[in-house]
């Protein structure tokens, strides 16, 4: 089943800034994406307390307007909801997307680590 999150909506089959398109979570096919499913953010799972980021696509028809930031920041944030850590697998996100938003390393998954953050520390 699709679940969305993100801001306000606009009719799916108008091009939406992307401060407005709505990012759905499909959760059987382990995504997160546009209404569209056009751009998204794939991962895998495993174990519970694991999410691993192993890729990010957004069309070139769609890129340059931070669909991709969108798409990692819904997913960070089901991963810091649900008390998992995350995996940076794909290169945006280890590259681009967290030198950019350090604030979340603190879910990025260290063998080193308990793979479940403390939620004291969030």
């Amino acid at each position: 089943m699709a679940k969305r999150g993100g801001g306000g909506g606009t009719d799916d089959r108008e091009e939406a800034p992307p401060e407005t398109e709505i990012i759905v979570w499909r959760e059987e096919a382990r995504r997160f994406e546009t209404p569209d499913g056009e751009a998204f953010l794939q991962y895998r799972l495993p174990s519970p307390a694991v999410m691993d980021v192993v890729h990010t696509y957004v069309p070139r028809s769609k890129r340059g307007r931070g669909l991709a930031a969108r798409l990692c920041d819904a997913a960070f944030a089901h991963a810091r909801g649900r008390g998992m850590r995350v995996v940076p697998t794909c290169s945006y996100v280890s590259d681009t997307y967290l030198p950019r938003y350090p604030a979340w390393n603190e879910l990025v998954y260290n063998e080193d680590q308990d793979p479940n953050p403390n939620p004291s520390s969030m």
